[in-house]
């Protein structure tokens, strides 16, 4: 019983927890912008009653398709898709451009195989070439 109390109490499963919870809450609210400010606003545009194939329908032997519900849900997903975009993705982008702009860099490229390596590497790891080699060989002949 202790190891289960453990594991329950692991910071990684509480994180999850956590992000699970505000992410189905945000999910509402990112729902609910889009059902009730974009669709109708969508609707105010193209002069109807918002966009809707629901009635588009074909049958083949008694199996209906119902491929305009999947048309609307396909519509649906693209709307909740970009107001994700544009009003989370890029602002988190750029909040974390704005203060990541003053971190020094800890790790650079391999000349030669092109990993990332430490800043202060005397050879890569991965393809064992010396860099003070390589650094000499890029300098101009004095």
């Amino acid at each position: 019983m202790g190891g289960f109390k453990k594991f329950l109490m692991r910071g990684n499963l509480v994180e999850l927890a956590v992000a699970v919870v505000v992410g189905a809450t945000f999910s509402g609210l990112v729902q609910a912008l889009v059902k009730d400010l974009i669709t109708p606003l969508i609707a105010a545009i193209t002069g109807g009653g918002g966009p809707d194939f629901s009635q588009y329908v074909f049958t083949v032997n008694g199996a209906k398709f119902m491929y305009g519900d999947f048309i609307n849900h396909l519509l649906s997903f693209l709307i909740i898709a970009a107001v994700i975009y544009w009003l989370v993705v890029m602002p988190m982008t750029r909040v974390i451009a704005f203060f990541d702009r003053d971190k020094k860099a800890t790790e650079k490229q391999c000349p030669e195989c092109r990993s990332d390596i430490p800043v202060d590497a005397s050879r890569c790891a991965f393809c064992t070439v010396e860099l003070s080699q390589v650094r000499a060989a890029d300098r101009p002949p004095a």
